[in-house]
């Protein structure tokens, strides 16, 4: 019967310059995935907005047909970010106060709002002051564009026609989820 000798076994890990390699090859990899991630995200947050806003046109028209009153949704926007909000009363009811709630006149009264701040990398636009859904027939005076814009150049169009209808889509058809424009 043979014997084996017992080699002594040394501690096992990392050199302090095989660490340093391995945290600059982490280092390098997750800088250079950064700019994916950070557009990732700005997609992700532009798509659940764009889906936020289109709900909030149809519970605008919904609701003006429900309470048989006039309901205005308005576009502001300023250096803190955007704020969408739908009232009743006239025109301009309401103007929103960067993220605070809305400020309105006596005979306005707010039902929503979103506000949208800068730092989500989203901005809400539209080519009118305000839309109207009419109570009687939910039809939207005047017709308008909302448009929700990433800062990396995406962007998705809400079009409410004069029947207050609204379709949505992303021009070059550069969100999923949304056709082209």
């Amino acid at each position: 019967r043979k014997t084996r000798s017992i080699r002594s076994i040394g501690p096992r890990g990392l050199t302090l310059i095989e660490a340093c390699a391995a945290l600059t090859v982490v280092g390098v990899l997750a800088t250079a995935g950064m700019p994916s991630l950070k557009s990732t995200f700005e997609r992700k947050t532009l798509q659940g907005l764009a889906a936020e806003l289109a709900a909030d046109l149809h519970l605008a028209r919904s609701d003006a047909v429900a309470r048989q009153v006039g309901v205005r949704v308005a576009i502001h926007g300023g250096d803190g970010g955007s704020c969408v909000v739908a009232y009743t009363g006239p025109a301009d009811g309401c103007r929103c106060a960067g993220a605070s709630a809305p400020v309105c006149e006596a005979e306005a009264t707010v039902l929503r709002y979103r506000f949208v701040p800068a730092s989500s990398g989203v901005a809400v636009s539209a080519n009118v002051g305000s839309l109207r859904f009419d109570p009687r027939l939910g039809t939207a005076t005047p017709s308008g564009t909302l448009t929700l814009a990433s800062a990396s150049g995406a962007s998705v169009r809400h079009v409410v026609n004069m029947m207050g209808r609204v379709r949505s889509c992303s021009p070059g058809a550069g969100v999923s989820g949304f056709a082209a424009c």
